[in-house]
């Protein structure tokens, strides 16, 4: 565990009274967060059909939130470090609440997209602060392991919840309830961490990396956005090529200005630390093959076996199931075999997992042939890569730091994601024709690439070089820890 840097300080930690009701509240603010970036996809056809949006719109209007949301997780994470995390907390979901509610009244295109971009800023914000929350409240040991695997379940959750809210609520009520939804939980949550949550702390430090924090938030973003849009403008189109190489000059700036500044956004040194680094590589591989699985298993259902949106989001539901029941033990089971071996076991059910779905895909098929199986093997994997990446990448994080780990492990798991999914709904299309039998093979592919980031990572994890906290935490007589 490091120690707070020279000339920084850090108020007191304060105990919590009530540390379950805070992990719901926490988890809870996880399965909304994650559960709105995928709501809005079902609702998109409804969207164009009012508004008269292309399908260029469209992706904007669901490519907006994940760009802001991508980009601003690390400076939210290190917002909550100096600011307050409880404060920084209720302020990301005042915010989202606020843009989802003009998004609830747009009347036009362009208000809904910047709606959605106000709302991916609100989720980083809040993304960002109720993980270093969570970090705060349950010191490193079996009790953080357990917080992490409600985490872990919540985001297994979050994906289905998303789809079938989104057809349900679509359905009945139309699209602007999937918007003013958010706006009730957002206030919802709020008004519990008032009462849930202690405040008060903060790093007492004076000074901010103003050049840190622009160059990391434009070149996260550039980055998000060449990567979101490359499926429409080309992985080597002019857009394409000049985001991501501004997006990557402006990251070479931030490197040098880290080197620099007396108060870093990120000081170097935490980065050198091998297994923050490694744990955050092997958290971005993770998403990189499991979330873009959920798209593509959805289209399959939908466009190869005919199904309804609705019932697409319903085969997810066993996967998310198994989630929600593994999650709890993972923290058992890195007590019991460690956490590297946990962290490789689940890598190596994910490729399992992922091989046996891509080779089970046939256009003939059924949910039961096909899907069911596979999906509950990746269902144990999911928590067991999360819950070990998170141990690991947060291990080593002291009190003032914990925003700042969150921020980046956070920003590790969206940028896989996005990255993930460019690439693989790219495999997916490449030259593959619009018959059932080309869909197929198109998804088969982007599965067995999947597949191919799970083997990386497990490969990589024997190689994790762990902190000592990480596997012999000390004994906790009761949980504590700051809240802010």
């Amino acid at each position: 565990m490091t120690s707070a840097r020279p000339g920084a300080a850090w108020d007191r930690p304060v105990t919590s009274a009530r540390p379950g009701a805070a992990l719901a509240l926490l988890a809870s603010t996880q399965l909304l967060l994650i559960t709105d970036t995928a709501i809005i996809n079902v609702a998109l056809p409804s969207v164009g059909e009012d508004l008269g949006s292309g399908s260029a719109g469209l992706s904007w209007v669901a490519n907006a939130y994940l760009i802001t949301f991508g980009g601003l997780l690390l400076l939210g994470g290190r917002a909550a470090d100096l600011l307050g995390h409880r404060r920084l907390y209720l302020t990301g979901l005042g915010l989202l609440a606020a843009a989802s509610a003009a998004g609830g009244l747009a009347g036009t295109e362009g208000i809904l997209i910047a709606a959605r971009a106000v709302q991916g800023m609100g989720a980083a914000l809040a993304a960002a602060a109720a993980f270093a929350l969570l970090l705060g409240l349950f010191p490193d040991g079996p009790a953080r392991h357990k917080a992490l695997g409600a985490f872990a379940a919540m985001g297994g959750l979050g994906g289905v919840t998303g789809t079938v809210l989104g057809g349900v609520l679509t359905d009945l009520f139309g699209w602007r309830s999937t918007f003013w939804l958010n706006v009730l939980l957002g206030l919802v949550l709020a008004a519990l961490a008032l009462r849930v949550l202690n405040g008060g702390t903060r790093s007492a430090g004076a000074g901010f990396d103003i050049g840190g924090a622009l160059t990391a938030t434009g070149g996260l973003g550039l980055i998000a956005y060449a990567l979101v849009g490359a499926g429409e403008a080309g992985w080597t189109g002019p857009r394409t090529l000049a985001a991501g190489g501004a997006g990557l000059l402006l990251l070479a700036a931030f490197a040098v200005l880290e080197s620099h500044h007396a108060r870093p956004l990120v000081p170097p040194a935490v980065l050198r630390r091998p297994a923050l680094r490694d744990a955050n590589i092997l958290s971005a591989l993770a998403q990189m093959a499991l979330f873009p699985m959920f798209f593509l298993v959805s289209l399959y259902l939908q466009s190869v076996l005919g199904q309804t949106p609705l019932t697409g989001g319903l085969g997810l539901l066993p996967l998310s199931l198994v989630v929600v029941a593994v999650a709890p033990g993972t923290g058992r089971l890195i007590h019991r075999i460690g956490l590297r071996p946990a962290m490789t076991l689940g890598f190596a059910l994910l490729f399992a997992g992922m091989m046996w779905l891509a080779l089970a895909l046939t256009a003939d098929g059924t949910f039961f042939t096909t899907v069911l199986a596979p999906s509950l093997v990746i269902g144990v994997a999911l928590p067991l890569v999360m819950v070990t990446t998170n141990v690991a990448a947060t291990a080593e994080a002291a009190p003032e730091e914990t925003g700042l780990a969150s921020g980046l492990i956070n920003t590790s798991q969206q940028f896989g994601s996005v990255l993930g999914l460019a690439v693989l709904v790219a495999v997916a299309t490449a030259g593959h024709g619009a018959t059932a039998t080309a869909q197929t093979a198109g998804f088969r592919s982007a599965l067995l690439v999947a597949a191919a980031f799970a083997a990386l990572a497990a490969l990589l994890s024997v190689r994790l070089r762990l902190p000592v906290p990480a596997m012999a935490p000390p004994r906790q007589d009761r949980v504590g820890g700051a809240l802010e």
